[in-house]
């Protein structure tokens, strides 16, 4: 099969310099890569000039994209090959990325033009290629939208997981310098956690923390579930924050959850304001939020609603169910869900790490929460099924126990992003449709000007 063509340029209204910069830093690629495309980056090339970049596939297989050296021009050209078999042999891709210069009203400007050579048929293509440009576009915004800092030094735990991943290649496309921290071997870059006995030098260094890590909370609420993640959290975040403010640490920002509210939290909008609510994750969060604190640190809790990821969490979970014709209602459906885009998560990672303005708890959820059966007929329609089949309330009662249910997939939450608001902050996908296409692959390629 012969290869074809396939062409898409935009226009971003940031400098040539500061867009060739953030292509070539640590994290590019896990930035663009599209979460409903069935491929993971394994590793990003070290130079645009000539490196290797790889991608995970299903069956074990892999995608191995070899930087051209005969394709770049600094500041305005760089080109990747498929290397491997059989992928070669299948796509014949080469993928040609130009920079150049380009105006947006009296402002420098830079158009980007995509030059795809492969046998992938270009309608194939357009989904993927939309979202890198919404991804690169919404990315510089928000970096440029950042109080002017040097580059910070930002440890990180949690680093491998969903929000983790994505928070550190921003952090790092940012200009920062990230160290993740594991409770395993270390690898280039990180270093050895041990959550009930922190290395007294861990932190040496170190401008700020973001804390991630804790057992995670899907599953059956058995004694020993609810022992794993309320000890996973409370001990080994208050060792941490205290490890920080006596290793001059200036910044904390640990997860929480929006769970702080309690089970039934949707007669009326709450905000940073409310107190917690009842339920055994209102009293982890409160504990864990508590433990977060220690003298001379800046500590920011995010208290994170139901993350949004075409890459994995409960999405991928409902958008099979409704592809199967079975919704995503739960009964009637009418109890209020407070989700969060991921980037939007990340972000607000991102600012309350950098921002030295922000301090306590910042509520991470959209400004619009939608009921379950909004969420249902929403996912429905842009994904072209029919939205009348509920799921029984017993079917997430038989996955996660009766308490289980209750706390997680049929909890009744309406938390709005008060904070966030009164702030200014903008957010990426205010609506959930804007959310769901981002992640999805429905968004159309930005016109070119």
């Amino acid at each position: 099969m012969s290869a074809t063509g396939f062409t898409a340029s935009h226009t971003l209204p940031f400098d040539r310099e500061r867009v060739w910069q953030w292509h070539s830093r640590p994290g590019a690629v896990v930035r663009l890569t599209p979460p409903f495309l069935p491929m993971r980056p394994v590793s990003q090339a070290r130079s645009l000039r000539g490196g290797t970049t790889v991608f995970s596939l299903p069956a074990g297989q892999q995608w191995v994209a070899n930087h051209q050296v005969d394709g770049y021009a600094p500041g305005e050209r760089f080109v990747d090959e498929a290397a491997n078999q059989p992928v070669r042999a299948a796509t014949r891709w080469r993928h040609t990325h130009t920079f150049e210069d380009a105006t947006s009203g009296d402002q420098p400007a830079t158009r980007i033009t995509d030059e795809v050579a492969t046998t992938i048929p270009a309608f194939a293509l357009h989904p993927a290629f939309a979202y890198r440009q919404h991804q690169l576009l919404e990315d510089l915004r928000f970096i440029a939208s950042l109080p002017e800092t040097e580059p910070l030094t930002i440890a990180v735990t949690g680093a491998s997981g969903l929000v983790g991943t994505h928070l550190c290649a921003q952090l790092t496309t940012a200009g920062h310098n990230v160290i993740g921290l594991t409770r395993g071997t270390p690898g280039p870059g990180e270093r050895r956690w041990d959550p009930e006995d922190p290395a007294a030098d861990l932190l040496e260094g170190v401008d700020a923390v973001a804390h991630l890590a804790g057992e995670s909370i899907m599953g059956r609420f058995t004694d020993e579930k609810k022992h794993k993640i309320r000890d996973s959290r409370i001990g080994p975040t208050r060792k941490l924050a205290r490890l920080a403010a006596e290793s001059g640490v200036e910044t904390f920002v640990c997860a929480s959850a929006v769970g702080f509210y309690g089970t039934d939290a949707g007669e009326r909008p709450h905000t940073e304001a409310d107190g917690p609510g009842e339920g055994f994750l209102a009293e982890v969060c409160a504990e864990w939020e508590d433990a977060s604190r220690a003298e001379g640190l800046r500590t920011v809790n995010i208290r994170t609603g139901l993350a949004l990821s075409g890459a994995g969490g409960l999405l991928p979970v409902l958008e099979a169910s409704v592809r199967a014709g079975l919704g995503a209602r739960f009964g009637s459906g009418d109890f209020w869900m407070s989700w969060v885009a991921l980037d939007d998560l990340t972000d607000l990672y991102a600012r309350s790490l950098i921002d030295a303005s922000v301090s306590g708890p910042i509520n991470a959820t959209a400004p619009n929460p939608v009921t379950n059966a909004e969420m249902s007929s929403t996912l429905a329609a842009m994904l072209h099924r029919p939205d009348f089949l509920p799921i029984p309330t017993f079917g997430p009662k038989l996955l996660l126990g009766a308490e289980g249910a209750e706390e997680l997939a049929l909890a009744d939450q309406r938390v709005v992003p008060a904070e966030a608001e009164h702030h200014g902050w903008r957010f990426r996908y205010p609506t959930l449709e804007a959310a769901l296409a981002h992640e999805l692959g429905k968004e159309q390629l930005l016109a070119d000007r």
